[in-house]
């Protein structure tokens, strides 16, 4: 059986920023009370037009890049989002028309999108990894790229301060040498709590205190589950990207699994939550900064609506 390889990765971020100052002239709230409860303390948000497949374009061309490959050399396009622009029909068929636009165009890529909030990357992920282990496919590229901006209730303080726009993206492809491996995924979900996060109307509506503990748990269990099925242990991580919801969720995590500060990865202080772009930004700016070199161990941790939440291995 084939092992599969990061290819190249890409992020992309809309240029507008929307900062706790700018929040507390229209809510009743202030940074100090942002930052200790969740630790953002700016978000981007899109542009007037820009749409949930115009960010996923411009980080899959990043992507691509990276990988050194067009479009065309595509098998599948997989895009992870609970912000589509359209009903019908999927934003990565939209994505798909995008890429044609390009030197060489992605005719020959089946296309699809997955909803599963913000796990939807790692989602993602590890449907890209079963396609390509088992050689039906060669080249996938997975896109997280969420417009949150269009679901929030922009009066309720305590959900439109959480969230933030982008778009993450890797390809995948089958290893031509032990690197940058996928070793394990593991998906998990209970639907029985779906009524504690969702969008039952237009905007986003949760149990704060219930989400809370909820994600704690379940990406705390995923990781232990991820590590023992590896024979590893976190002293044997050398990197760990969570899900970037809040810094408190994370710094909650982190001390279940004895995880050192210096072990993980954040950038939820810039950017918000954004959803299932969450995690695919974190890993192309953990790239970009050096934070991962060959034959480092990387663990992922995901959780979002449904609820559904998942962890990864990643031998880089």
């Amino acid at each position: 059986m084939k092992k599969t390889t990061i290819l190249g990765t890409g992020s992309y971020l809309p240029s507008r920023i929307l900062t706790n100052q700018d929040l507390s002239k229209t809510l009743d709230t202030n940074d100090e009370w942002i930052v200790a409860r969740t630790g953002i303390r700016e978000r981007r948000i899109v542009a007037e037009g820009q749409t949930c497949s115009d960010l996923a374009y411009q980080a899959s061309l990043k992507a691509l890049d990276d990988a050194a490959l067009t479009p065309n050399d595509l098998d599948m396009i997989i895009v992870a989002t609970l912000t589509p622009e359209k009903r019908l029909p999927s934003t990565a068929c939209l994505l798909q028309d995008k890429l044609q636009g390009s030197a060489t165009q992605a005719k020959k890529a089946a296309v699809y999108d997955i909803g599963v909030a913000c796990s939807g990357f790692v989602y993602g992920m590890s449907i890209a990894d079963q396609y390509i282990k088992t050689g039906a496919m060669d080249r996938i590229l997975v896109v997280g790229t969420e417009v949150m901006s269009k679901v929030l209730n922009w009066k309720d303080r305590s959900t439109c301060i959480l969230f933030g726009d982008g778009a993450g993206a890797a390809v995948f492809g089958p290893a031509e040498r032990d690197e940058k491996i996928i070793l394990s995924t593991h998906l998990f979900s209970d639907g029985s709590l779906h009524s504690l996060l969702g969008i039952p109307d237009q905007w986003v509506e949760m149990d704060g205190k219930q989400v809370f503990r909820q994600a704690i748990e379940s990406m705390a269990q995923a990781s232990k589950l991820a590590l023992e099925k590896a024979h590893k242990t976190i002293d044997d991580i050398d990197l760990f990207i969570p899900h970037q919801a809040n810094s408190r969720i994370i710094e909650a995590i982190a001390k279940r699994l004895k995880c050192p500060e210096e072990k993980i990865f954040t950038n939820v202080d810039k950017y918000g939550n954004t959803s299932g772009a969450s995690i695919p930004i974190a890993l192309d700016e953990a790239v970009k900064q050096g934070r991962l070199q060959k034959g480092d161990l990387l663990l992922i941790a995901t959780f979002g609506a449904g609820f559904a939440w998942g962890s990864a291995l990643i031998q880089w």
